[in-house]
């Protein structure tokens, strides 16, 4: 069983939701990327997504691009993204989820990947562009660490294949609430709860639901028919603004923020 696992069997236990904030590695840099996690988790969320700066992300809106953007043009490499969880790991009291393309893991070594990321805190991965089909390499070396594999599937995902996807997946269930990409968004879809509740009734692995979500409201509509809300955008843009106002300051609107979530899922 692994951290993430664990999460979510006591909140099913105490009848909870998780909220799990995503934010860039190394936006503005990688010291206040430790310091947002530790602050998002102390003042609620139950999990955390970090994802790992690439050229070219899959799905991902411009406020997640841009800061893509300035962290590798700070040059961050991987090696720095683990070393700096390692320093912060006795800080982080809830699992990290690393988002990461296929090209990052390919060229460190899925093997090594995996080892790396565990030994610096992180309990399991998202890998957006490489098909559940495609995964069985990984996913094993992941079943042999206690490392869950996470999958994603979207609106227009046949419900076949929905299954089949759920079958492999670990930890939880990423499903994308909308067809497009990352980004806030005023209204979700009216279909959305529909499809959750259909999923809800095959499959007992957690659904977590992701792009679009990024406020109270949406997090009081979602929280019925999904096990876990994530948002990435409304957070990313908040931490943007550290890089031109004081740290102190954003660090605290930003956990006042998650606070206001997580008020939302009770």
């Amino acid at each position: 069983m692994s951290a993430i696992d664990d999460v979510f069997r006591k909140l099913r236990q105490q009848k909870r939701k998780a909220l799990m904030p995503f934010l860039t590695a190394g936006d503005p840099d990688l010291e206040f990327t430790t310091l947002a996690l530790a602050e998002m988790i102390r003042r609620g969320a139950n999990l955390c997504e970090l994802g790992i700066p690439y050229s070219d992300p899959i799905a991902d809106g411009p406020v997640i691009q841009a800061s893509y953007t300035r962290s590798l043009e700070r040059k961050i490499k991987l090696a720095q993204i683990f070393a700096s969880l390692t320093a912060a790991r006795q800080k982080l009291a809830a699992p990290v989820v690393s988002m990461v393309s296929y090209a990052i893991v390919l060229r460190h070594g899925p093997a090594a990947y995996v080892r790396d990321a565990k030994t610096a805190g992180m309990s399991g991965m998202i890998v957006p562009d490489l098909p559940a089909d495609e995964s069985e390499e990984l996913s094993r070396i992941c079943k042999g660490e206690d490392f869950s594999l996470v999958q994603l599937v979207a609106p227009t995902t046949p419900r076949e294949r929905v299954l089949r996807i759920a079958a492999t997946s670990t930890g939880f269930l990423y499903y994308v609430s909308v067809t497009g990409i990352t980004g806030e968004r005023t209204e979700l879809p009216q279909e959305l709860i529909d499809n959750l509740r259909w999923l809800r009734g095959e499959t007992d692995l957690p659904i977590c639901v992701g792009f679009g979500i990024s406020k109270p409201e949406h997090v009081r509509t979602l929280a019925p028919v999904a096990d876990g809300l994530i948002v990435g955008s409304a957070v990313v843009r908040r931490i943007a603004e550290a890089a031109t106002r004081p740290r102190e300051q954003v660090l605290a609107e930003l956990g006042d923020y998650v606070a206001s979530l997580v008020s939302a899922l009770q």
